[in-house]
């Protein structure tokens, strides 16, 4: 369960990037929504100890647990997908309320996925090429991700789906299989985006295509579209250094409640205007940093399901970065994701610094002399 590892394998500059990008967050979310800026700074508290203990727990000890894992997760996003326990909020049930605390088991099923099918490919990476490998391999992910998409939590479950179309990717998936999916995809996508166009579709709940409606149209559904307008007139606001934290400007896009609940998936709206073009390359910068080491990690870890963890974590992290900064920007429609260590949000945030803290203990266990292919 514990080894002995060596302090120079400790990736500390994951930590600091991790932390560092942590903390410009509470301090936006301190300036966007006062009230809820020491629940941030707890999740950070309860992240760095998390990720400390995950880090020095041997990950191919986690993953002897893998069928518990997967048992696991089912049987929490159970618990919301029939109403077993659930606090519905914005339309959707998503969350389960323990002690005045909001928990959202679909956060936390992108870690167990991570650690089941790192465990499942590095197992069976022989078989990955297999037509019937690939059909149970598919009701193993459509079980979780129909849960999850049930909520109805549709960003959360394209999330996931990518995900583990990257894991399955990294496992040595063949090019003609991939070459043969996407000659499916691409006729079968632009019927899908054609049907969901048209008026009185049924595809998609009718929130869902207001918001698709509203991207495309946002002077026809300006009700819907206010948000996203709102937001990149704030991030064009802020210039070059911003209108500065807990700044108290009349003509402010936050403190004239344009954006509501700031704290969350807009968050990056209100960086800008804060903290100007300066902060949000900042904030950029250290998200891209995080990810590049992921990567780098990964390279270098002793097997295929390190490598898998790694990857799958910056899959996740960049994946979820370039969805919210293309929402808030308006280049894409609302998806409603968090942008991830700044957003508001105690489940995102601790179960982030757990998959860090995967990603560190693969770090502490690199195949020496090894150039790895990732």
């Amino acid at each position: 369960m514990f080894k002995q590892y060596q302090i120079k394998d400790y990736n500390f500059r994951l930590v600091i990037y991790v932390t560092a990008l942590t903390l410009i967050g509470i301090s936006v979310i301190g300036s966007a929504q006062k009230s809820v800026q020491n629940k941030q700074i707890m999740g950070l508290c309860l992240g760095l100890f998390a990720m400390a203990v995950v880090s020095l727990i041997d990950y191919s000890f986690i993953l002897k647990f893998n069928w518990l894992i997967y048992a696991f997760n089912i049987g929490l996003l159970s618990l919301i997908t029939f109403h077993v326990f659930g606090d519905k909020a914005g339309g959707a049930v998503r969350w389960i309320e323990i002690g005045g605390f909001r928990f959202q088991p679909s956060e936390l099923a992108k870690v167990l996925l991570i650690l089941f099918f790192s465990w499942y490919f590095g197992k069976y990476y022989e078989k990955v090429n297999k037509i019937y490998f690939l059909a149970i391999t598919g009701v193993l992910i459509f079980i979780p991700w129909f849960m999850i998409e049930h909520q109805p939590d549709l960003s959360t479950s394209i999330v996931v789906a990518i995900i583990f179309l990257a894991l399955l990717f990294l496992s040595g998936l063949s090019y003609k299989i991939i070459a043969g999916v996407f000659a499916v995809l691409i006729p079968a996508g632009s019927l899908f985006v054609y049907l969901i166009l048209q008026p009185g579709q049924t595809i998609l709940d009718p929130y869902q295509w207001k918001r698709i409606m509203a991207w495309l149209q946002p002077e026809k559904y300006a009700t819907d579209a206010y948000q996203q307008q709102n937001s990149i007139m704030a991030i064009g606001s802020g210039m070059l250094w911003g209108k500065g934290l807990n700044n108290d400007t009349v003509f402010s896009v936050k403190n004239g409640n344009f954006i509501p609940e700031p704290q969350t998936d807009f968050i990056f709206a209100v960086v800008g205007e804060e903290l100007g073009f300066v902060g949000s390359a900042a904030t950029l910068v250290l998200l891209l940093l995080i990810v590049i080491e992921c990567i780098l990690i990964g390279r270098k870890a002793k097997d295929l399901p390190g490598q898998l963890i790694c990857g799958g974590v910056a899959v996740w992290i960049g994946f979820q970065t370039f969805v919210n900064i293309c929402v808030v920007t308006g280049m894409m429609p609302n998806t409603g994701l968090p942008l991830p260590f700044v957003s508001y949000g105690l489940t995102s945030l601790v179960s982030l610094f757990i998959g860090i803290g995967l990603v560190l203990n693969v770090g502490l266990q690199p195949l020496k002399y090894r150039k790895g292919d990732f």
